[in-house]
């Protein structure tokens, strides 16, 4: 029987190899993994055992298992993802993912011209994305590969947006309709957009892109 995944997975490995060179002219540091498990790998070695990892809301890096393995080789992790946790508690949680030696995020999209694109409601992971940790580690799957800047916002809120307020049981219109309604609802996950056109001058940036479809 024919592989038909086989020119799936050479069309995304040949997006990423595209997208990691535009990242390397706009300052980043990239890497094309061949698949999931070679990302873990490569991603573990770029964390040393006693660095603190800062990991925001991310549905990519739980997905690759990354919490886990960081966990059992005794790294700190500072997630803010905890059951019952009070509004301080999540509060203080975000500050110190801003001073953790590494963050550790995805990415709601990135573009062949090289451009990282997120879209957030409380601004905790751009804001360490861009000015706090000295190193931060991005992991995107290919799915999140947008042509244009254009099309990485639409992307983000198409789909990213959506499927984040229906698993956040959020009262924003999407959650109910699976599309965006540009509302300026209490709830939104849309209020500060992030465009990092290059690597911020005071932070070293990774990204690690991966021939699959990993995250919203």
């Amino acid at each position: 029987m024919p592989d038909y995944q086989e020119a799936r997975r050479e069309y995304y490995r040949l997006r990423c190899e595209a997208t990691a060179a535009a990242l390397t002219e706009n300052g980043f540091a990239a890497v094309c993994a061949s698949d999931r498990e070679d990302a873990q790998r490569r991603i573990m070695e770029m964390i040393d055992a006693e660095d603190t990892v800062g990991v925001p809301g991310t549905v990519t890096v739980r997905e690759l298992g990354l919490m886990e393995s960081l966990e059992e080789r005794g790294n700190g992790v500072v997630q803010h993802w905890v059951a019952d946790a009070s509004a301080e508690e999540m509060r203080e949680l975000r500050l110190q993912q801003l001073t953790s030696d590494v963050l550790l995020t995805g990415t709601n999209a990135v573009t062949l011209d090289g451009q990282l694109v997120n879209i957030d409601g409380t601004g905790n992971r751009v804001a360490a994305m861009t000015f706090g940790p000295e190193r931060v580690i991005v992991v995107a799957g290919a799915n999140k590969i947008a042509d244009d800047l254009q099309e990485g916002v639409d992307r983000v809120k198409r789909i990213a947006a959506p499927i984040n307020a229906i698993r956040l049981d959020t009262r924003s219109p999407c959650a109910r309709t699976g599309y965006c309604v540009e509302c300026a609802a209490p709830e939104t996950i849309c209020g500060i957009t992030v465009i990092m056109d290059r690597k911020p001058g005071d932070t070293d940036v990774t990204v690690v892109l991966i021939p699959e479809e990993l995250g919203y």
